[in-house]
């Protein structure tokens, strides 16, 4: 597929997903693909004390910098195509918050590709995560963690 651009597929939504059919809409009818690599990230209930996350984002501005994290990925690993699906609204614990599918010829650019849009998509992307706990209280905005901001530092 010499010429051809790698697919993007980049969606910020209230609904769930199904990882599945996203990965065949990457995958179908290639035969240059040797690795899918997916992750889903899923809503804690931190040890039983939230009942939900409620994600906002900044529309437009999200969808165009996951969308850039994704061609930079595409670039740096080779990637053959790369899904990216963020949820909004409210979430509950055990729920599907996001998505992400990174195909490539061989296995370890699938897994760093995916690796290195999930750690960018972290530190880079304008979303919100507010808390809501169990007994009913508002636990408020979540603040950024170090540890992400250190993951993605490996990439530099």
């Amino acid at each position: 597929m010499a010429g051809v651009s790698a697919p993007v597929i980049v969606r910020v939504q209230k609904d769930d997903f199904d990882a599945t059919v996203e990965a065949a809409r990457l995958t179908g009818g290639r035969t240059d693909a040797g690795a899918v690599v997916s992750f889903v990230g899923l809503c804690r209930d931190e040890g039983g004390r939230l009942s939900a996350l409620e994600l906002e984002h900044y529309p437009g501005m999200a969808e165009a910098e996951i969308g850039r994290i994704c061609q930079l990925a595409i670039a740096r690993f080779s990637l053959l195509g790369l899904t990216a699906i963020h949820r909004v609204g409210k979430i509950a614990p055990g729920e599907n918050i996001v998505l992400v599918i990174a195909v490539a010829p061989h296995r370890h650019a699938a897994f760093d590709g995916a690796s290195f849009v999930m750690d960018y998509l972290k530190t880079s992307a304008p979303f919100w995560k507010k808390e809501h706990f169990a007994d009913g209280r508002d636990g408020g905005w979540v603040d950024a963690k170090e540890s992400d901001d250190r993951a993605r530092e490996k990439w530099a």
